[in-house]
């Protein structure tokens, strides 16, 4: 039985913080350690004027945490203005360092406790190679997969960041170290992350997609989780087949939930043009028929899924091919909604 996620209007209107249609628009960072032949464009880092004084500058940054079910989920944190970010980022991911005080109820770093980041260094071909200190092999066996896909999913936030590559002591890992994962020529979010483990599907025959299913920490705030799940290559549309698989919901197995209404059915196929996806959904789309409203547990796993996707920027969302729905807030879904810059924003 598809579980389904129980809290009120008023919790859910807790999500994360959301403007227009619902979601905030895309603008994708390009700061990141650069080699000295490429340029990239730099995101202004936000300053705070408090009682007439300057605080330090800062810019919102993802970083890819374990929570208390064992899941890598992107928490969003106000970090330091710093001149290597992509360093910077990676130190954040390292326990008992400098997250330790702002890390959210039940989340956890992934690095083990000591590892220094030696370097970043950035290649043309948007390659990252991050090169750690001895004491990143000392992760524990079951954290094997977490700490290359945390490690992989923050770096790759970047946009000219496609491939990461890691180095101990620098000497180029292509396996890593306990369980003797395998890294390869580099990882990429391809490689994906926290592998559903409900329906075995033909390797061969299948490829993998990224979901978006609903959590709570445990002061029951909504959060979003990144989850891995392999399509069969019988399902020529992609986007259909992760609209089915948001409704089908999460593994039983696993600890996440998902509110799509079972009835919930696209009665037209998607349509792509210029990086819009329009979707005509039936009824079942809605949390509240009477109000036509999507709710923000629906509404965000599905934009957050299907941007994932190459090329997909934003997401029209049609009922009965009409423009008529609304988002939680009551504001009209009329217009395309766009995949949120912050992922699961932590205000500190």
């Amino acid at each position: 039985m598809k579980k389904r996620l129980l809290v009120t209007t008023a919790t859910l209107c807790g999500l994360a913080t959301l403007s227009g249609c619902g979601l905030i628009p895309v603008k994708t960072s390009n700061e990141i350690d650069p080699p000295k032949t490429v340029t990239y464009r730099s995101d202004q880092p936000s300053k705070e004027v408090q009682a007439g004084k300057v605080q330090e500058q800062t810019a919102k940054r993802e970083l890819y945490l374990i929570d208390r079910n064992g899941y890598v989920v992107p928490q969003t944190f106000q970090l330091p203005k710093s001149t290597s970010l992509a360093k910077q980022a990676l130190e954040y991911l390292v326990k008992d360092g400098p997250v330790t005080d702002q890390l959210p109820n039940g989340f956890q770093a992934v690095l083990p406790p000591n590892t220094e980041v030696l370097g970043v260094e950035t290649q043309k071909d948007g390659t990252v190679i991050a090169d750690f200190s001895s004491e990143f092999k000392q992760y524990h066996d079951e954290d094997e997969l977490k700490v290359f896909q945390a490690v992989t999913w923050t770096l790759t936030q970047f946009e000219n960041v496609k491939k990461v590559k890691i180095r101990v002591n620098g000497k180029n890992l292509t396996a890593m170290p306990i369980n003797k994962a395998q890294i390869g020529e580099g990882l990429t979010r391809q490689d994906g992350i926290n592998f559903d483990k409900g329906d075995i599907v033909d390797v061969m025959n299948s490829r993998p997609v990224t979901l978006y299913y609903v959590s709570q920490d445990e002061m029951g705030e909504t959060y979003y989780v990144p989850v891995t799940r392999r399509i069969s290559n019988a399902e020529k549309d992609s986007y259909t087949a992760i609209v089915n698989e948001l409704v089908k919901g999460p593994s039983e197995y696993s600890e996440l939930v998902s509110d799509f209404g079972s009835d919930t059915k696209l009665v037209a196929e998607p349509k792509y043009q210029n990086g819009k996806l329009t979707l005509n959904f039936n009824e079942g789309i809605y949390g509240n028929i009477a109000k036509n409203m999507i709710n923000d547990d629906v509404l965000q796993p599905l934009v957050l899924s299907l941007t994932e996707q190459k090329g997909v920027t934003s997401i029209e969302i049609q009922v009965d091919g009409k423009l008529t729905a609304l988002n939680q807030q009551g504001k009209p879904l009329s217009q395309p909604v766009s995949r949120p810059k912050d992922v699961n924003t932590k205000e500190l």
